[in-house]
């Protein structure tokens, strides 16, 4: 069985960083999804050697994956994750919306993905995380939100 600890601080450096996803905000305070499946996902991946740092590697998944581009990036913390006797981190961020361009393939896969802009008060149900990490970054990235971004939150939710 997989586990997640959530934790606020700075990955060691012996552990290996598999993934960098973001919570992503609009001017208007909701959280942007993407649609995989028929379920809602933030979006993020795995580092690639061309990534200068963790902050290019959400630039490109973003730009990638939902063709937005971003801004003001902020460390979050990261998930540990106990697997099989292994662990490593998933590094998680949060940004703002630059620019929504359009809905095109993702390059690496052929996907279309479609996009949802999300409130926050209905932000976990959509996300579903079944263990107590997932929901913590969430709550977390929120209140780092209000403080960096001094955004207010809507209540509308739409496909963008």
């Amino acid at each position: 069985m997989t586990k997640f600890v959530w934790i606020k601080d700075k990955v060691p450096e012996n552990l290996q960083i598999k993934q960098v996803y973001g919570v992503v905000f609009s001017e208007a305070g909701n959280i942007i999804l993407r649609i995989d499946d028929n379920k809602y996902k933030l979006t993020g991946g795995k580092p690639e050697l061309s990534d200068a740092n963790l902050n290019d590697t959400l630039k490109r998944e973003y730009f990638e994956e939902l063709n937005i581009e971003i801004k003001d990036i902020h460390y979050l913390g990261y998930l540990l994750v106990e697997e099989n006797g292994d662990k490593y981190a998933q590094v998680r961020m949060i940004a703002k919306i630059k620019k929504i361009g359009e809905i095109r393939p993702d390059k690496d896969n052929g996907k279309i993905y479609k996009r949802f802009m999300a409130n926050i008060k209905n932000i976990k149900s959509y996300l579903n995380y079944s263990d107590l990490a997932g929901n913590q970054l969430i709550d977390d990235a929120i209140k780092m939100a209000q403080e960096k971004y001094n955004i207010t939150f809507c209540d509308d939710e739409y496909f963008i």
